[in-house]
């Protein structure tokens, strides 16, 4: 009995808290004995840019980091440059040394011999410059791989930042705790304002 009791209170309680409202267009002051509570003043928001996260992600894609910078991130600018340019790099490096590679076996398939004058390599065996190719050639691709991949990061970074910069995080969104001191009984009243604005 104590529980049905107790549970059709809170019930009750629960669903007169949605009863009141204020009117949103005057500034009230609410006086009694123990507080003041004064209706605050909305201020106006900006409109929502529909287009900016679509800008932001066009701009990513001509030219990494400037979606940053169009979304105000400059922080993330050396970012981007640090995570591209490092793959491109090890792409352009393992290329060169692929190159390499394949010319010494080259010359060694047209008739001169291991160690002979002219071998960049003439420790290595021939099977050695056949295994150096093969793995020159995955991290040469990996490395384009993760190039790509950041790039599209780079796009989907830029369009999401303008995203969350357009997120509503006003005071019109808020459940928050209020502490009112009740000086008939010398205690305080612990309550929850919960704010919904359409």
């Amino acid at each position: 009995m104590p529980n049905k009791l107790a549970y059709s209170l809170f019930i009750t309680l629960f669903f007169t808290c949605f009863t009141y409202s204020q009117d949103e267009k005057t500034s009230k002051a609410v006086e009694t004995d123990l507080i003041v509570v004064i209706d605050s003043v909305k201020t106006k928001r900006k409109p929502l840019n529909v287009l900016a996260p679509s800008k932001a992600a066009f701009y990513s894609a001509v030219l990494p980091g400037l979606g940053q910078a169009y979304n105000k991130r400059y922080w993330k600018i050396p970012l981007v440059y640090a995570a591209i340019g490092i793959p491109v790099y090890l792409f352009v490096k393992n290329d060169k040394d692929l190159d390499l590679y394949r010319d010494a076996f080259k010359r060694r398939l047209s008739g001169f011999p291991q160690g002979s004058i002219g071998d960049p390599f003439p420790n290595v065996s021939n099977d050695g410059l056949i295994r150096a190719q093969q793995q020159l050639r995955r991290n040469k691709e990996l490395a384009l791989l993760i190039a790509i991949g950041m790039y599209a990061l780079n796009i989907v970074d830029a369009n999401v930042d303008a995203h969350l910069l357009q997120f509503n995080v006003d005071e019109d969104l808020s459940l928050r705790p209020h502490f009112k001191y009740n000086q008939m009984e010398n205690n305080t009243n612990l309550g929850f304002t919960l704010n919904f604005k359409f």
